[in-house]
């Protein structure tokens, strides 16, 4: 009886999202919609325009389209996506899908010179669609929250070395780790308990014992959730092969293919040429404001590490002090560092210290969307310690990537490691873009340039002083 109520639980939860993305849907189109019927009302060149049949067919086309694109940019995990990512997600996808239907409309038309009466009229309608959706996405997760409590979760650990799960109680109205258990107390305990869960948490155990554990699940009909290792990060877009009278997995581990390696380039091209004219008179102010508090260098330059190993300088606007690290030994900065300029502590909240990467981006150094580049002497340590830390270097450093946008400043470097290493193996100009767009979103989140603590300061310098 408590396996079906479980299971019913489970099944309205995917009604209900089923049912908040029918209605998104809905809501978007017929605001078009109704943009859509005044304008061909008022200028229709195309005759039986106004009929139902291509009214219809305008209509059809604006709300697959919005499904499509939304189902990519993730718009509509009510329940599953913090608020701020499904709201930035839904604002993306109106705005994209009403750039597309921009030119959707004038060949609909047949008068490309309604161009400029159909930009201001989407953008109008953009905004307007955004504002609600906004908030009725608002409202349908606070009500999702209140029809469907957390998951009532046991979570499975192995040794010393597993990973803090407490990334999970950042989120108290999805998850609930009811209780914990080691694997050691032996996978027939484990079993035996299973059912007093709705989910199972696997926290880097042997891979013996995850197998034991990931089978029965599956024969019960659990959900399991478990932190990868990194081998887990590079199968899991391994591409089927169906030649044979048994299932076949490909990796071909070679990085991005050519054609994306292209597509990727212009991309960054197009990307830098744009910003550094558009944001030149920034440029300009920040410069003047850095050289007057302390007539130093506007910029400052530091090796990192790119793609195959090789070494480049990247280019900052200078947020802290001359001479900041004179005794050689690298410091990272702490939450309250007295090495901060003025100026520097508002560019580095606003990220702005890192617009003269642009200049990098387009000469070829760096790509917009990537893995950050690390210092020479980082990229040493951390091999030592993580071997497989060499693998970001398949693809150029980014100016943004994975583990910008969903970790912090201070995240520990394998799960660096890990984000990066998802988006090496899943790339795609649509993850580029999503990236870009949430990594607007983050300049306004205080923990994500968040610094070390003194504490954490004062012992990384520590050890770069032993080391060097």
């Amino acid at each position: 009886m408590g396996k079906c109520m479980k299971k019913t639980k489970i099944q309205n939860r995917y009604i209900y999202r089923w049912l908040c993305t029918v209605l998104l849907c809905l809501l978007a189109t017929v605001m078009f919609f109704a943009v859509w019927v005044e304008f061909v009302v008022d200028h229709n060149q195309t005759s039986n325009l106004t009929g139902w049949g291509n009214l219809g067919m305008a209509a059809g086309i604006y709300i697959v389209l919005y499904y499509i694109i939304g189902r990519a940019l993730k718009a509509y995990g009510i329940g599953v996506y913090r608020k701020a990512n499904l709201l930035a997600s839904q604002v993306m996808t109106i705005f994209v899908v009403d750039v597309i239907e921009l030119f959707i409309s004038c060949a609909i038309t047949g008068q490309f010179r309604f161009f400029p009466q159909f930009l201001w009229r989407y953008l109008l309608l953009g905004i307007v669609q955004s504002i609600v959706i906004i908030f009725i996405t608002i409202f349908l997760v606070d009500l999702y929250r209140k029809l469907f409590k957390p998951q009532q979760i046991l979570e499975v650990y192995g040794g010393e070395s597993c990973e803090n799960t407490e990334f999970m109680n950042t989120r108290p109205d999805k998850y609930h780790i009811v209780d914990s258990i080691s694997v050691d107390v032996g996978t027939d305990k484990i079993v035996s308990i299973l059912n007093r869960y709705e989910a199972i948490l696997l926290n880097d155990i042997p891979s013996e014992d995850k197998n034991d554990i990931l089978k029965e699940c599956f024969r019960i009909g659990k959900r399991v959730y478990f932190t990868p290792k990194i081998s887990d990060i590079i199968g899991k877009n391994s591409e089927d092969i169906n030649l044979f009278d048994t299932p076949l997995f490909l990796c071909r581990n070679n990085g991005l293919a050519f054609h994306q390696l292209v597509i990727k380039r212009v991309f960054d091209i197009l990307v830098s040429l744009i910003v550094l004219i558009v944001f030149s008179p920034v440029f300009a102010i920040i410069a003047i404001l850095i050289k007057a508090e302390d007539g130093g260098p506007v910029l400052y330059r530091q090796d990192r590490v790119t793609i195959g190993g090789k070494v480049f300088s990247i280019l900052k606007f200078r947020s802290m002090i001359v001479d900041a690290e004179k005794d050689g030994v690298p410091l990272p900065a702490g939450e309250d560092d007295e090495r901060i300029t003025k100026v520097g502590r508002f560019i580095r909240a606003t990220r702005l210290d890192e617009l003269p990467q642009m200049i990098n981006i387009l000469v070829g150094d760096m790509s917009v969307v990537g893995p950050r580049p690390e210092r020479v002497e980082h990229v040493e340590k951390y091999t030592a310690d993580i071997p497989e830390f060499v693998f970001r270097l398949k693809v150029k450093g980014g100016l943004t990537g994975v583990a910008q946008v969903f970790g912090k400043y201070n995240t520990s470097p394998l799960s660096k490691l890990k984000m990066d290493l998802y988006y090496i193996t899943n790339y795609s100009l649509l993850l580029d873009l999503q990236i870009i767009f949430e990594t607007a979103k983050i300049l306004v989140q205080k923990e994500s340039t968040e610094g070390f603590s003194k504490e954490k300061q004062e012992e990384i310098c520590e050890q770069e002083r032993k080391e060097i």
